[in-house]
């Protein structure tokens, strides 16, 4: 079986949440299958694993409605992609797409980075299902990151496709961290990963400080300027630590000496995040919605996105809980792992080219 996969959205720098999706399940479907990788920067490779590759246009590209022309030339048994929008006219092979969440239907402020004409047909396209169900319904199969979105998409009937749920992770725990089980921290530390995006909600968690006399929120992406000023003024002096694209190393030291790993956000695809703090045996406090719940389980505590007190009362809460909290979220967080989520995946690949094949011969080409 001659797997493609599509990782043309690996970032070169930092991971965004898609890219490491990407790294993190096509390293593992690596080990267990060779995989043809497709790549529209020679420096994405850096973040891949040691497999064939061919370049082809960026996804970018005005070229992209056509990249099927260029993957036909691979003759592949099956391809991947980690989204929806990967180009598939003229195609010649069985194809497996990626929907990762529909935040951006209920939430629909597009991402700041983006230039005014692609936020205008940003906005165009997240009015409307239907443009939605013509990308997905070009596959055939669909996988999404967890159940939660599975069940919305259902609910919205967005694809006549099959939908297999492929699990985000995050990336493994050092074993020298996993060693031995933590006791609470001395400092007062709280963290917060994420964009400042308005769903976000990041203003919630600022508003607990004030009720939270002794604790710090460390805020680890990059910020603006003017979104920095804001929540500095929400917040009591010297209870906001900006640490403004920290990098992998910080961040974990962060997450060992901190409290808890904390979240108001009112919509989400994952949470890796949550994953990333309970790998490590820090205790989540997160919005009470769905899908925190199905990443959370019974080791987070759970508050109203829209109320600072019902923040602060669950940190507060923790205090006396920490310990047991902490062994509780590294056995919830080891539900979550590439290694899974690859054999997944490759389960559903081999489905979906087995049954291409099968067309194929019944067909007569």
């Amino acid at each position: 079986m001659r797997v493609v996969v599509d990782c043309r959205y690996v970032r070169v720098g930092r991971h965004d949440g898609i890219s490491r999706f990407s790294a993190g399940v096509v390293s593992a479907l690596a080990e267990r299958h060779e995989v043809t990788m497709l790549v529209s920067d020679p420096r994405q490779l850096d973040k891949l694993p040691d497999q064939p590759h061919v370049l082809v246009s960026a996804p970018t590209s005005v070229l992209e409605p056509l990249v099927a022309r260029q993957v036909n030339r691979l003759r592949p048994d099956v391809v991947w992609s980690p989204m929806q929008t990967m180009g598939s006219a003229g195609r010649r092979y069985p194809l497996v797409l990626t929907l990762h969440d529909l935040i951006y239907y209920t939430n629909r402020t597009p991402p700041p980075e983006f230039a005014l004409p692609i936020k205008l047909l940003w906005r165009l396209y997240h009015l409307a299902w239907w443009p939605q169900r013509v990308l997905l319904n070009r596959a055939d199969a669909v996988v999404t990151v967890s159940r939660t979105t599975r069940d919305e998409m259902r609910r919205h009937r967005l694809t006549r496709r099959p939908v297999t749920v492929v699990y985000n992770a995050a990336d493994p725990v050092d074993p020298v961290d996993a060693v031995e089980p933590r006791t609470a921290p001395a400092r007062r530390d709280l963290v917060y990963m994420g964009s400042f995006m308005p769903y976000k909600n990041v203003t919630a968690l600022v508003r607990a400080l004030p009720l939270l006399d002794g604790y710090r929120l460390h805020l680890m992406s990059r910020v603006s300027e003017a979104e920095r000023a804001s929540l500095t003024a929400l917040a009591p002096v010297g209870s906001l630590v900006f640490h403004d694209g920290a990098s992998d190393d910080e961040y974990r030291e962060t997450l060992l000496g901190a409290t808890a790993v904390v979240t108001a956000s009112r919509a989400e695809g994952f949470g890796i995040p949550l994953v990333a703090g309970m790998a490590l045996g820090t205790p989540a406090v997160v919005s009470d919605i769905p899908i925190f719940r199905e990443i959370g389980g019974d080791a987070a505590l759970y508050v109203d996105p829209s109320s600072p007190a019902s923040i602060a009362a669950a940190v507060r809460r923790l205090e006396g809980e920490w310990e047991a909290r902490s062994a509780a979220s590294v056995e919830q967080a080891a539900r979550f792992s590439w290694a899974d989520s690859a054999d997944v995946l490759l389960r559903l690949l081999a489905d979906v080219a087995a049954a291409g094949s099968h067309r194929h011969r019944r067909s007569g080409r």
